[in-house]
């Protein structure tokens, strides 16, 4: 199984190098988050400890329910139950902030200060699926169409007005307590993936587990693999490197490390790792070689 794991990140080595190769052209584009290839490395480090995403959630209490296997309905249940901690596993999506709406549709300087109140047209015909709102104010934002989405076509746990403890000061105390994952999962459903809100709520939560070293705390759940994105896109994939080397999670940080120079291919440990043809723990080599952008770390290879 070992030598089937090495071949296959092996592979995924190269695959990787061929795509930094392609990336010095000046055609070529920069990786994507949905990108397959960039999906299939971040996939691979989230890890699958299925007690950690199927660990007990705070419900009303039941009668536990036991059942009786054979090794081979219990090896089909453990399959099963894999196949299940994928899907739960599958990563939100990660979008640029939208721009915001500045259509103006009319302006009546003579209706300004008629009434206080804000009024919304909209059309409803049956069975349209878009459709237009149009509001009667002195200005609009997006936020606004939001909300007025929520009135239309609510969404369960969704709120009209934001939840207190996306405020600033109400995370401080959230992220001391070790909930980013809670965070994420309810900025998932207050927010839409290319909302302003959204954007700074992840990027405040990634800042913080990055500052503190907790990357642990979100291994094995879906918001992982935007973790380690946000670090690559931010050229600080150092810590998270130190992390998995520490946890003996060696092909992953090769993994981490060959998606950084997909990425930034003009960077010097991307440029030094292919002038050096440089492959497996060779890569963490050529990368830990460069300045960090925190603490100084000592790695030692065998």
């Amino acid at each position: 199984m070992m030598k089937t794991q090495q071949k296959a990140h092996k592979n995924t080595t190269k695959r990787f190098k061929n795509m930094a190769t392609r990336a010095h052209s000046h055609d070529a584009k920069k990786p994507q988050f949905t990108d397959p290839a960039v999906q299939d490395v971040l996939s691979r480090i989230t890890g699958l400890e299925l007690q950690k995403v199927f660990r007990p959630i705070k419900r009303e209490l039941k009668l536990p329910s036991y059942k009786l296997m054979t090794d081979e309905q219990l090896n089909q249940a453990i399959n099963n139950a894999s196949e299940q901690a994928k899907k739960l596993l599958q990563m939100p999506l990660v979008l640029p902030e939208r721009k915001p709406i500045d259509d103006v549709l009319s302006e009546d300087p003579f209706l300004a200060g008629m009434d206080t109140a804000k009024y919304v047209f909209t059309d409803i015909t049956y069975n349209v699926p878009h459709r237009l709102f149009k509001c009667f104010q002195k200005f609009g934002d997006v936020g606004e169409r939001d909300r007025l989405v929520q009135v239309y076509f609510p969404k369960e746990g969704r709120k009209l007005t934001p939840y207190h403890i996306f405020k600033e000061e109400n995370l401080k105390m959230v992220f001391s307590m070790d909930r980013h994952e809670d965070v994420l999962d309810l900025c998932l459903v207050q927010f839409e993936p290319d909302s302003s809100d959204y954007i700074k709520v992840h990027m405040s939560t990634y800042e913080d587990l990055d500052k503190h070293g907790k990357y642990d705390l979100l291994r094995s759940t879906r918001h992982f693999g935007g973790l380690a994105w946000y670090l690559v896109n931010a050229r600080r994939v150092d810590g998270l490197i130190v992390d998995m080397l520490k946890r003996d999670l060696l092909q992953d940080a090769v993994s981490l490390v060959s998606l950084f120079h997909m990425v930034h291919p003009h960077s010097e440990s991307a440029q030094e790792a292919a002038l050096q043809q440089a492959t497996g723990a060779d890569l963490l080599k050529v990368r830990l070689g460069f300045p960090y952008n925190k603490s100084t770390y000592t790695i030692v290879f065998f």
